[in-house]
C-alpha cells in the first residue's frame, strides 16, 4: 500500500498517453513535450514525461512552435476536492431542478389570488369543521355529566358507587381528549394560515416575473 502514490503518476501517464499522441497525430506531424520539473530541471520528449505528470507540460511543433498545453495529472487530494466539487454542484442542479418543478406547478394551480384563496378558505372550513364537532361533542359531555354530578352529590364524604365513579371518570376522560383535540385544531389553523401567506407571498413574487426555482424557500430563507 506505501507504493500507491507512487504509482498514481504513471498510471495517469499510461491513460494520458495515448489521448496526448492521439492529439498530436491528429495535428499533423511529430509532438514535443517540454516541462520543468518542480526541482528546476528542463525536460524534453517526444512523449508525456513521466517526471512532469504533476506540471503543465508544453506540447511543440518540430519548428518550435506551441501546439497545445497538457494540464497537470491530480494528487489524490486534488482529485478528492475535485469529485466533492461537482457532486455538490450535481446536488445544486437537482436542487433547482426541484424547486423549478415546483414553482411551475404553483403557478399552474394558483394562476391568481382569487384561486389562492378559495384554496385556504376549503382548507380553513376543514379544520374549522373537525373544531365544531369538537365543541359539540364537549357540550355534550357536560350535559351527560350533569345528572351524574347530581347523583353524586347524595354521596358528599361518603365513597362513590363503583358504577358512578366509572361513569364520572371516563367522561372527564372524554371531556379531556375533545379539549386536547380543539387546542390541536387551533393550533393546526395557525399552521395552514402560515403556510398559505408564505405560498401566496413566493406566487406574488412568480406572478411579478420572478424566474422559477430563484426564489429561496421560507426555511433557508430564514437561516
Amino acid at each position: 500500500m506505501r507504493r500507491l502514490p507512487t504509482l498514481l503518476p504513471l498510471v495517469a501517464l499510461l491513460v494520458a498517453l495515448p489521448c496526448a499522441q492521439g492529439l498530436a497525430q491528429g495535428s499533423g506531424g511529430k509532438a514535443i513535450y517540454t516541462c520543468t520539473t518542480t526541482d528546476g530541471r528542463k525536460l524534453t520528449g517526444d512523449r508525456p514525461i513521466a517526471d512532469c505528470m504533476t506540471r503543465e507540460q508544453r506540447v511543440l511543433n518540430a519548428d518550435g512552435s506551441l501546439r497545445s498545453i497538457l494540464p497537470p495529472s491530480l494528487s489524490l487530494e486534488e482529485k478528492a476536492a475535485k469529485d466533492e466539487l461537482e457532486r455538490k454542484q450535481a446536488v445544486e442542479r437537482s436542487a433547482l431542478a426541484d424547486a423549478v418543478r415546483r414553482d411551475r406547478n404553483l403557478k399552474l394551480r394558483f394562476p391568481n389570488e382569487a384561486a389562492h384563496q378559495r384554496a385556504r378558505t376549503a382548507a380553513l372550513d376543514d379544520v374549522n369543521t373537525a373544531m365544531r364537532t369538537s365543541e359539540r361533542r364537549l357540550l355534550d359531555l357536560a350535559a351527560e355529566r350533569k345528572p351524574l354530578s347530581d347523583e353524586a352529590e347524595f354521596y358528599v364524604g361518603k365513597p362513590l358507587p363503583p358504577k358512578l365513579k366509572q361513569q364520572l371518570d371516563a367522561n372527564d376522560a372524554a371531556a379531556e381528549a375533545q379539549r386536547v383535540l380543539i387546542e390541536n385544531q387551533k393550533s393546526e389553523l395557525v399552521r395552514v394560515n402560515k403556510l398559505y401567506d408564505q405560498e401566496l407571498a413566493r406566487l406574488k413574487r412568480l406572478w411579478a416575473g420572478a424566474p422559477l426555482g430563484s426564489i429561496p424557500s421560507a426555511s433557508a430563507a430564514s437561516h
